[in-house]
C-alpha cells in the first residue's frame, strides 16, 4: 500500500501568534498602496481614452496610418494622426539607446570591477550628476552648443553613407540643426546616467566567491567581468537600458527645443526633422481650451501612454526570459 500523503500545514511567518496591530495596520497600508497604484494606471488610461473619442469620432483620417499635417481648425472636419510622431519617437528613442547603452555597460565595468574605491566613489557621483541637470538646459546645450560641432560629422555621414536609408538627406538641412541625429545624441547623454546607474548597482552584488574564485584559478580581470559579471547582471543591464528608454519616450522640453517640425512624411533618416508625441502635445498646449482639439492631442497621448506599457512588457520578458531558461536547463 502506498504511503498517505501528509496533510498539508499552512505555514504563517507568524508561527501560531496572532500579528500585532502595527504589523496588521502596516500589512493593509502595503496593500492598499499596491492597490492605489493599480488604479492610478487604470484612472489615467480611463481619461485619456473618454477624452480623446470626441476628436476621433470627428477625425476624417485613419488616426493610426495618417502622416500629414494636423488640421483642427474646423472641428467638424479634422484632419489628424500619429503614424509620423510614432516614428520620430521611436527613431530618436532607439537612436539615443543605441548610443547610450555600450557607453553605460563600459562605466559600469570601470568604476565597479577596475577603478579603485575612492576614484570609483568621485566618478560614479559625477555620473549620477548628469540626471540632476533640467531638460531645458540640456536643450540649450545641444541647440547652440553641440549641434555646431556636429555639423563636419553629420556632413560626413551623408557624403559617405548616404546610401543607406539612415544617413540619407532628409527634410532638414544636414549642416543645420534640428535633425534626429542632434536630439538622439543629446538624449543618449540625458539617460546614460539612469542606465549607468542601475547597472552599477546590479555589477556591484556579483558574488565575491565567484571572483575570487575564478581569480585564484588565473583568470584576468577581464575574464572575470566576462565569465561572470556580466552574466550576473545581464538582466539589471536590460532593466537599466529599458528605464532609459522609457525616459526617452517621454522626453519633452529639450527634443521640442532642438527639435524642428517639418512639413513632409518622415522618411526615417537621422536628418529627418519631425515632431514626437511629446513635444507635438507640449507645442500645441495653446489649443487646449477647446475640447475637441484638445482631444486629437490627448489621443495621441493615449498612444504614448501604451508604448510605454509595451516597453514594460518587452522588459519584463527580457529580465524573466534568460532566468527561466536558465532554471528550466
Amino acid at each position: 500500500m502506498p504511503f498517505p500523503e501528509p496533510p498539508i500545514v499552512p505555514i504563517s511567518p507568524w508561527g501560531n501568534t496572532k500579528p500585532g496591530l502595527g504589523d496588521r495596520i502596516f500589512r493593509r497600508l502595503s496593500e492598499g498602496s499596491g492597490v492605489l497604484i493599480v488604479i492610478l494606471i487604470v484612472a489615467i488610461g480611463a481619461f485619456l481614452l473618454v477624452r480623446s473619442i470626441p476628436a476621433l469620432a470627428r477625425n476624417r483620417e485613419n488616426f493610426l496610418t495618417y502622416a500629414g499635417n494636423w488640421i483642427t481648425t474646423d472641428t467638424s472636419a479634422m484632419h489628424f494622426g500619429i503614424l509620423d510622431l510614432l516614428q520620430v519617437t521611436v527613431l530618436v528613442s532607439l537612436f539615443a539607446l543605441v548610443l547610450a547603452m555600450p557607453v553605460a555597460l563600459g562605466v559600469a565595468i570601470f568604476l565597479t570591477q577596475y577603478a579603485s574605491r575612492r576614484i570609483s566613489w568621485v566618478l560614479a557621483y559625477a555620473v549620477d550628476l548628469l540626471a540632476a541637470v533640467p531638460s531645458i538646459i540640456y536643450g540649450v546645450w545641444g541647440l547652440h552648443v553641440l549641434a555646431p560641432q556636429l555639423r563636419p560629422i553629420a556632413t560626413w555621414l551623408n557624403h559617405n553613407l548616404g546610401w543607406y536609408f539612415l544617413f540619407a538627406t532628409g527634410d532638414a538641412s544636414v549642416p543645420g540643426d534640428g535633425t534626429v541625429f542632434t536630439a538622439g545624441i543629446v538624449l543618449a547623454v540625458m539617460i546614460l546616467p539612469i542606465i549607468a546607474a542601475v547597472t552599477r548597482e546590479v555589477f556591484v552584488q556579483a558574488p565575491h566567491d565567484q571572483i575570487e574564485a575564478a581569480l585564484a584559478l588565473g583568470a584576468t580581470r577581464w575574464e572575470v567581468v566576462k565569465t561572470v559579471v556580466l552574466p550576473f547582471g545581464r538582466s539589471g543591464y536590460i532593466s537599466g537600458a529599458m528605464l532609459g528608454l522609457g525616459r526617452a519616450l517621454g522626453e519633452t522640453v529639450a527634443l521640442l527645443i532642438i527639435l524642428h517640425g517639418a512639413q513632409e512624411a518622415f522618411g526615417w533618416s537621422l536628418f529627418d526633422a519631425g515632431s514626437t508625441f511629446a513635444t507635438k502635445i507640449a507645442g500645441a498646449a495653446w489649443e487646449f481650451t477647446n475640447q475637441y482639439k484638445a482631444g486629437a492631442y490627448i489621443a495621441a497621448g493615449l498612444v504614448l501612454y501604451l508604448l510605454t506599457f509595451v516597453v514594460n512588457a518587452t522588459a519584463r520578458a527580457a529580465v524573466v526570459g534568460p532566468g527561466i531558461a536558465k532554471g528550466e536547463q
